[in-house]
């Protein structure tokens, strides 16, 4: 489990998440802006990498399953390489 806050709570956690795999996978991209969107249930991450951003989201689902941590871990890897290509 990434965090065990909801909505808007969530949100600092799972940024300082985001970065601590951002640092040790291209230290030049940063988590930030990320915002709780409670229409979709869906937590949007704003990755960045100098003038280069990109958006996502990860589900409740996905946030708050222990089991699926390392689903989201390899997600957020894979779009840190598609931010840098």
């Amino acid at each position: 489990m990434i965090t065990d806050k909801k909505g808007d709570a969530a949100i600092p956690g799972i940024e300082q998440w985001a970065n601590q795999i951002a640092k040790l996978t291209d230290q030049g991209v940063k988590a930030s802006s990320s915002y709780y969107d409670a229409d979709s249930n869906t937590y949007v991450l704003r990755l960045e990498k100098g003038r280069r951003v990109l958006l996502f989201r990860l589900s409740e689902a996905q946030i708050h399953t222990p089991q699926r941590e390392t689903e989201c871990e390899k997600t957020i890897k894979r779009k840190i390489r598609d931010l840098s290509s």
